[in-house]
């Protein structure tokens, strides 16, 4: 990740930006019931080489679990 090998606020935001690009990424591809139609048709015209292929893909269309927020929260100071 970027912001693991650069130390700056910028490296980190840049970071988050390209989480949140292939988030939405996928997102969009799991809407897509056009493309979900089409790697149907696509699969039956295909033979058992394929087979793993499609597979990946119809993975990829899945929606994606929700998830629990993940990032380092500090510990409140005792002062």
């Amino acid at each position: 990740m970027l912001s693991s090998v650069l130390k700056s606020d910028q490296a980190v935001q840049v970071n988050i930006q390209i989480m949140r690009t292939f988030v939405r990424s996928r997102e969009m591809l799991a809407s897509s019931e056009a493309l979900m139609q089409r790697v149907d048709e696509l699969e039956n015209d295909y033979d058992e080489k394929f087979k793993i292929i499609f597979r990946a893909l119809r993975q990829l269309l899945r929606p994606a679990p929700a998830s629990q927020a993940i990032g380092f929260r500090p510990k409140a100071s005792k002062k």
